[in-house]
């Protein structure tokens, strides 16, 4: 698990050299403009749509060990590919081959998390994943923009290379583990989902699919708003200043490191569906407090410092469903199809980190009311779909410390019943 964990941190780390800087150096630093450089982006998250349907069965029939490698590899060609791209065409092959390289990683190393932990140590160690990705990220960012300058491309080439050395120090690492079985919860996962696989089986599984519809609502309502709606709406309606953004993606960062391990202890002790659903109320009261900054009369230092509260309160609740949701996911699928359903809620994810910023993005820019009434109803909509899919979890799925409690049953020890001897009977 150490080991996972590792190149899990280490390809983070490798990702965040590049991604805040893609859109600048397909538009300007290669000088392709913004055209393209939209393209680029759009390619990078078509290609996830693309594989991700195909690359859960793979796993399942495979294993996660092979996908994964063969997953690196491909996104090592293809940020290698990037840092070259001085054309269009050459841009958008290293972005299909990023983005489809990068998008399978997700369902492989969350397959070989599940294959290597207990159901109630999943919990913890999916925690621990989410810490150790989002600090990978930060430091990779912070030290990225000491090494970029825009006016050399060859910087850039220095950050691809390197993104592309830690997709493939994932791979030598990944390589070297030994993969268990995957250990169930006893009685929780269904017993012949999994006989015939395929997209009828999980979609025949009802919990699974309010867990995805949950999911999507999920990723909709925050991750899909970060670099586009929420931005947009800061910027226009409460005139926060661009360097502000970078403060209040700063602060989301810093409340995930430093609040993580601090909840997981309150989110082992409570249901699942329960923490989903305080997840919901606290991204409300995010968006009202987005909508005093963009709407509100107070000051510019008001207006930054709520539009600030907002990304940390977001932070609170990342660091509530890191260690909940993805754990579902594993707990819900039948052994033969846990592949598949990390690839179906990645699927999941990626819908809704597309659809996000589309929709997002002209409402945060021009219908600022309507925009911050919308997503009040979308997180309180999180609180309700998780009291629902509630009433579909086993009690162990929802709470998988069930499973430590010992038995409330107690053997009794009944006396013994006397044993007759037999009397001799006399002559007479």
């Amino acid at each position: 698990m150490r080991r996972i964990q590792a190149g899990s941190a280490l390809s983070a780390f490798g990702l965040g050299f590049t991604v805040p800087y893609l859109y600048v150096y397909v538009a300007q630093v290669r000088d392709l403009g913004a055209a393209t450089a939209g393209i680029v982006l759009a390619v990078f998250a078509m290609a996830a749509l693309v594989v991700l349907p195909f690359s859960g069965r793979t796993i399942d029939r495979r294993g996660p060990v092979p996908v994964l490698l063969v997953a690196s590899v491909v996104a090592a060609v293809g940020a290698v590919g990037m840092g070259f791209a001085s054309s269009v065409s050459a841009a958008v092959g290293a972005a299909a081959l990023l983005g489809a390289g990068t998008a399978v990683l997700q369902p492989a190393l969350a397959t070989m998390i599940v294959w290597c932990s207990t159901p109630v140590g999943r919990t913890r160690a999916f925690a621990t994943q989410f810490f150790l990705q989002n600090l990978g990220l930060g430091v990779g960012g912070l030290i990225g923009g000491q090494l970029v300058d825009t006016s050399r491309p060859g910087s850039f080439i220095l950050l691809f290379s390197i993104e592309a050395a830690m997709f493939l120090v994932l791979a030598g690492i990944v390589g070297t583990v030994r993969m268990p079985g995957s250990p169930a919860l006893q009685d929780a996962r269904p017993s012949g989902a999994g006989k015939g696989g395929g997209v009828r089986a999980l979609l025949g599984h009802k919990a699974m699919v309010q867990l995805c519809v949950l999911g999507f609502v999920l990723f909709f309502a925050c991750y899909g708003q970060f670099e586009s709606g929420l931005a947009a709406y800061g910027t226009e309606a409460a005139g926060i200043q661009p360097s502000a953004l970078g403060l209040a993606l700063a602060a989301n960062t810093a409340v995930i490191v430093l609040a993580q391990f601090l909840v997981l202890k309150f989110v082992e002790r409570r249901r699942r569906s329960r923490v989903i659903a305080a997840v919901g109320l606290i991204w409300t009261v995010a968006w009202l407090i987005a909508g005093y900054a963009g709407l509100g009369h107070g000051s510019q230092a008001m207006a930054t410092a709520a539009f600030v509260s907002t990304y940390a309160l977001f932070g609170l609740g990342e660091a509530m469903l890191s260690p909940t949701v993805a754990p579902l996911v594993a707990d819900l699928a039948p052994e033969s199809m846990v592949g598949s359903y990390n690839s179906a809620f990645a699927l999941v994810k990626q819908l809704a980190l597309a659809v996000g910023p589309a929709v997002g993005g002209p409402m945060g820019a021009a219908l600022h009311g309507p925009y911050i009434v919308t997503f009040v109803l979308f997180s309180l909509g999180i609180t309700f779909l998780a009291v629902r899919l509630g009433k579909q979890l086993t009690p162990e799925q929802n709470q998988p410390s069930l499973a430590l409690r010992p038995s409330k049953v107690v053997a009794r020890h009944e006396p013994a019943e006397p044993i007759e001897k037999d009397v001799p009977v006399s002559a007479s």
